[in-house]
């Protein structure tokens, strides 16, 4: 029987791990059809993989094209070769042998749910790394459970805003409605850009607990200094800029803008002002482009703003403590000047 799901792995130089990887995903109780995109690695990543997995498609490319280019050249081999699913799957990554099943089980059972994050855990399966994403009022994106004991909540199946691509399962359905992810972001975000999109065209995401994958944290980013802050202040704002429906932008922007002036005094302070700026400037060069993408998205919207601000988070991300002493303070200085003299 012809595999229903094809799982994409973007690599790059991804030797240390890449092995494991594999040998989860060929373990998995549902076979998929296993498709490794290479970003012009110069290790021995393809080599090895030819030798020790090939039944592996192999798709190469000339260079780093990041995480959005490498995995849509996956997606676009999955769409060619008519698969119901693609899962995405990080290099890092080792995948339970049942994380595939849950996952497919989960989007079999509604077609109206499009994306489907599971238990993603740090190696040593002491916390979670992500249980899908959330999106808050603020404009900010945060992995939902990072960081937290793995002993805690996040048991039980739910509906999420987003999923997270470093371990998550899609149906081909919505990039055929949407198209692939945007490779304006290069990496960081571009998972929430597109879940964004999928859910304006009238898709949902679920969590699903049962589906567990085990991820060494920061495993590529780490390598290269400044490359987080570069990304981050350059794909922040083009969310808010293509996504997010009018009617919330009087509450977002200005909540935004606070939390990335913020962001900027911590990279300078990190050493790190000079990638902040070079984010931002960049930002700013793509601002047009992201404007007439907007236009076309909001435009094929089926949902209402009312329908996006109910699987908002209405508070800051958990661990923005910085934000969270500014907001008391202003919250304090509202008090006293309401206080009768």
């Amino acid at each position: 029987m012809k595999e229903k799901v094809a799982v994409v792995i973007p690599n790059w130089n991804g030797l240390d791990g890449l092995d494991e990887c594999l040998a989860s995903l060929h373990n998995q109780s549902l076979k998929p059809h296993i498709i490794l995109v290479d970003n012009g690695s110069v290790d021995l990543s393809v080599a090895m993989v030819e030798k020790k997995y090939p039944k592996v498609q192999i798709v190469q490319l000339d260079r780093n094209y990041g995480f959005a280019g490498g995995v849509n050249a996956g997606i676009a081999k999955s769409l060619e070769q008519k698969f119901t699913y693609t899962a995405l799957f990080n290099n890092d990554a080792v995948a339970h042998k049942d994380w595939l099943k849950y996952l497919v089980a989960a989007l079999d059972s509604d077609l109206d749910k499009g994306m489907a994050a599971c238990s993603f855990i740090s190696m040593d399966k002491t916390h979670y790394d992500s249980t899908g994403d959330q999106f808050t009022i603020w404009g900010l994106p945060y992995p939902r459970g990072r960081g937290e004991g793995t002993d805690t909540s996040y048991k039980d199946s739910g509906e999420i805003f987003s999923v997270s691509g470093g371990s998550s399962l899609y149906r081909n359905a919505v990039f055929k409605r949407v198209g692939l992810f945007d490779e304006d972001f290069f990496a960081y975000y571009e998972d929430v850009d597109i879940s964004w999109r999928a859910r304006l065209s009238g898709f949902s995401a679920v969590y699903v607990p049962e589906a567990i994958a085990y991820h060494k944290i920061g495993g590529t980013s780490g390598k290269m200094k400044g490359f987080t802050t570069y990304q981050s202040f350059k794909n922040m704002p083009m969310i808010i800029v293509k996504d997010v429906p009018s009617p919330l932008l009087w509450r977002t922007i200005p909540r935004f803008i606070l939390a990335y002036i913020t962001f900027g005094v911590s990279a300078l302070q990190r050493g790190h002002g000079w990638y902040a700026l070079k984010g931002f400037v960049k930002f700013l060069t793509l601002l047009p482009k992201k404007l007439k993408e907007r236009k076309h998205i909001q435009s094929q919207s089926r949902v209402t703003a009312v329908d996006i601000d109910a699987v908002l988070d209405h508070d800051l991300p958990p661990q923005q403590y910085k934000l969270r002493k500014i907001r008391a303070y202003w919250w304090k200085l509202q008090f006293w000047r309401k206080t009768p003299a």
